[in-house]
């Protein structure tokens, strides 16, 4: 993932910041004002191209679903409701010409419904009612004939308002569509058994088999400073990536003052290092590896203060087919005078084409050991989320403990809730990692 957006993203999710840039405006029509018992949930923040063959046409942008020509593909659209109900729906669409009229399918829990569209002017087309349980619906649009280029222009999915509004979620704020369409990421914030200055953190991330869609960022290794873990990043590339920002705050790393840019000390072979900037900026580092779902892996993060203001981050990964651990990188961080802090491991998909698609990932054995060299097991975590969930833009995001291990899950619209904020604790791990530290790389 590039680093830029991921430290948006960490910000986002981890201190919880509310977005405030706008990325796009919605239609405003007659319906926005008229027609108030009812709750138009717009495509551009709650629909996904979950079938989209090969050269299809077919986008989701802030006016909603645009280019909508091949019948094979499939526009879902997602909204929530907290008890089963009776809902009736309607389209809001158009069609490019008068002389044009088309013919699509609209499908809800196994229901397929046909409408007919046609007009240039957006207006409110009537689908019918559904009966649907508690948790997220999805509603299927698929196109089956037309006269002219394009089946519609979609920018909402209307849904009747007859219940209170509290028992419907979706995302309804244009400054969140975009975080919407990603989903919301999720955490855990260890609890560690001690006051005394921590200076090696050591634990294992396992990615269940299916759990690996493209966009997702599994984050074994968060602290104060910085970030350590793997992702998806395309059909063909995967990487172990580990940054550490600046203590300088600035978008762009080229305003950094010299004295307080953050240096390499040393990195691992064929890992490639530089700078991110844009919502922050720092040391990025990353090593292209073919990592496996169903594979666990070891992870070891170590502070060092050099006793000259900084302070030296270090990460490795336990690699078999490298010889053992492998050293990603090291970096020098300036007006840093200490250890380890901020214990966290977090879940995110970077992709808002991928948000309907889930992702899973285990944390377990987690150990901190203090500068005295006393190994401690963290057995204790506290489950949070980020701006979009708290926002109410966007819910499915839970985790707990499962195998003897803490787990996160997010995107994919389940309908399980987990509070956030709910502490998890489970059976410490009996053994301590055995470690040879003056043989790391």
């Amino acid at each position: 993932m590039d680093a830029n957006i991921l430290k948006h993203t960490f910000l986002i999710s981890f201190f919880l910041l509310i977005v405030s840039t706008s990325i796009g405006k919605p239609i405003l029509s007659k319906f926005d004002v008229a027609d108030t018992s009812f709750y138009p949930v717009p495509l551009a923040g709650n629909a996904f191209l979950t079938i989209k063959p090969t050269g299809a046409t077919e986008q989701i942008r802030n006016s909603g679903l645009i280019g909508w020509s091949n019948a094979a593909s499939v526009v879902s659209v997602y909204f929530r409701v907290n008890e089963r109900a009776e809902i009736r729906l309607k389209l809001r669409a158009r069609v490019a010409s008068d002389a044009n009229s088309s013919k699509i399918t609209v499908t809800v829990a196994g229901v397929a419904k046909e409408i007919d569209l046609s007009g240039t002017e957006f207006q409110d087309y009537e689908v019918g009612t559904f009966s649907v349980p508690e948790g997220y619906v999805k509603v299927d649009l698929q196109g089956k004939a037309r006269s002219g280029n394009y089946f519609a222009e979609v920018s909402h999915l209307v849904v009747d308002g007859s219940f209170p509004k509290a028992q419907i979620i979706y995302s309804n704020d244009p400054s969140f569509y975009y975080w919407a369409r990603r989903g919301p990421s999720c955490h855990m914030a260890y609890v560690v058994p001690t006051t005394d200055p921590v200076q090696y953190y050591y634990g294992e991330l396992t990615v269940p088999e299916g759990e690996d869609a493209v966009g997702s960022y599994f984050m074994s290794h968060g602290f104060s400073e910085g970030y350590f873990g793997i992702q998806v990043n395309s059909d063909r590339e995967r990487r172990i990536l580990f940054s550490v920002w600046s203590p300088y705050a600035t978008d762009n790393p080229a305003d950094i003052p010299k004295h307080l840019r953050v240096t390499l000390n040393k990195k691992g072979t064929d890992v490639h290092t530089g700078e991110f900037g844009n919502e922050g900026s720092g040391g990025q580092s990353y090593f292209r590896y073919s990592w496996t779902a169903g594979t666990t892996y070891r992870f070891l993060l170590k502070a060092q203060p050099d006793l000259n203001g900084a302070t030296d981050y270090s990460a490795w990964i336990y690699l078999d087919d490298s010889g053992g651990w492998f050293l990603i990188a090291s970096w020098k961080r300036p007006d840093t005078d200490k250890y380890l802090t901020g214990f966290h491991s977090f879940l995110e998909n970077f992709d808002p084409n991928q948000g309907h698609i889930g992702r899973k990932v285990l944390l377990s054995n987690r150990w901190v050991r203090t500068v005295s060299g006393q190994w401690l097991a963290v057995n204790t975590a506290r489950f949070t989320v980020d701006a979009t969930y708290n926002a109410s833009q966007r819910i499915d995001a839970i985790g707990g403990t499962l195998d003897h291990a803490f787990f996160l899950q997010n995107g994919g619209f389940f309908s399980r809730v987990v509070t956030p904020g709910s502490t998890f604790s489970m059976t410490a791990p009996a053994a301590a990692p055995c470690i040879d530290f003056d043989n790391l790389p």
